[in-house]
């Protein structure tokens, strides 16, 4: 039976619209399944990126030295126990607040450097933004020492102060690392009477550059202090290796 021009015709308009329509449902499951695979991928990732921070609820080595280092600096009162629970999470905000850091709460790879914990992620971190070996959480925290401690001092005095707190890490009576020795118990004043909290002195940068790549106009000291505000006794009975504004440097 031979059907006419107009069936033929409307037989091909329905076939063409079913075609579009199939090529329509194809594109739109393409791209569902494309969306979807990407929300499982992308999120798994970061959240694998957060479990290798040190944060509320992990536990193991990394956790037990930041609770060492932060409960001899003063900031952590609880067990050393690998647990990350609310106290250590506490401490790690406080210093984090102490250091120019933003206080989340989260041991990062920033938080680990100004502790003085090294890690995969932290070494990556200092290589990128650091100066020196040092990252830039490092060089932030000798240059906020040096602006307190020597804020008024000739330039040559805060390269100097610098100098002392370098000197110390490569001496086998101080601790190894820059955050160590800046936060051995009554290592520095400034720690005690809140000055490491003032605004940084553009200068106090420049000299931490400087000490870091290996200018000491101290002449090796390991110690320094003002005779004029000096109350411990025992720091006049070492030997003066020369003095620079207010300060004599000392062995």
């Amino acid at each position: 039976m031979k059907k006419d021009p107009a069936t033929l015709h409307a037989w091909g308009k329905t076939l063409w619209r079913c075609s579009v329509l199939l090529l329509l449902y194809a594109a739109l499951v393409l791209m569902v399944a494309s969306s979807s695979q990407q929300s499982v991928f992308f999120p798994k990732n970061a959240e694998e990126a957060v479990e290798t921070l040190s944060k509320l609820g992990s536990k193991g080595t990394e956790v037990t030295k930041i609770q060492t280092r932060l409960k001899e600096w003063g900031y952590y009162t609880g067990n050393v126990d690998g647990i990350y629970g609310e106290k250590t999470r506490q401490a790690v905000i406080l210093f984090q607040k102490r250091n120019g850091l933003t206080p989340d709460g989260i041991a990062g790879p920033k938080t680990l450097a100004a502790i003085g914990i090294s890690s995969s992620s932290s070494s990556s971190s200092s290589s990128s933004g650091g100066y020196g070996g040092y990252s830039q959480a490092e060089v932030n925290l000798l240059a906020r020492v040096i602006s307190a401690e020597a804020r008024g001092e000739p330039y040559s005095g805060q390269v100097a102060v610098g100098a002392v707190i370098l000197n110390r890490i490569e001496h086998p009576s101080f601790p190894n690392t820059l955050s160590g020795v800046v936060y051995q118990k009554n290592a520095f004043t400034c720690m005690v009477d809140g000055q490491i909290d003032q605004p940084v002195a553009d200068s106090a940068y420049k000299a931490a550059r400087e000490a870091i790549s290996g200018s000491d106009p101290s002449g090796g000291a390991l110690y320094y202090y003002n005779p004029k505000t000096a109350t411990s006794q025992w720091i006049f009975s070492r030997p003066v290796i020369l003095t620079i504004g207010n300060h004599r440097f000392c062995s």
